[in-house]
């Protein structure tokens, strides 16, 4: 049987700090655009176009920016 190997806390931290970064901003998005008119729109058309912007710009088969 083959032991494997466990990645230090701070490893994974660094691994999933960002799909959790933009996951929060996704839910603040809707949930703000859901409750609340006026600045509320404008902030979850904010966060929820910062998501949109990111996953495209890191899209697999992108070439990267220079």
């Amino acid at each position: 049987m083959r032991r494997t190997a466990r990645r230090p806390a701070s490893q994974s931290l660094s691994l999933w700090r960002w799909p959790i970064v933009l996951g929060v901003l996704s839910l603040v998005g809707l949930l703000v655009g859901l409750a609340d008119d006026g600045w509320g729109d404008v902030l979850a058309w904010l966060t929820l176009g910062l998501v949109t912007a990111v996953c495209l710009r890191f899209a697999p088969g992108m070439p990267p920016r220079r």
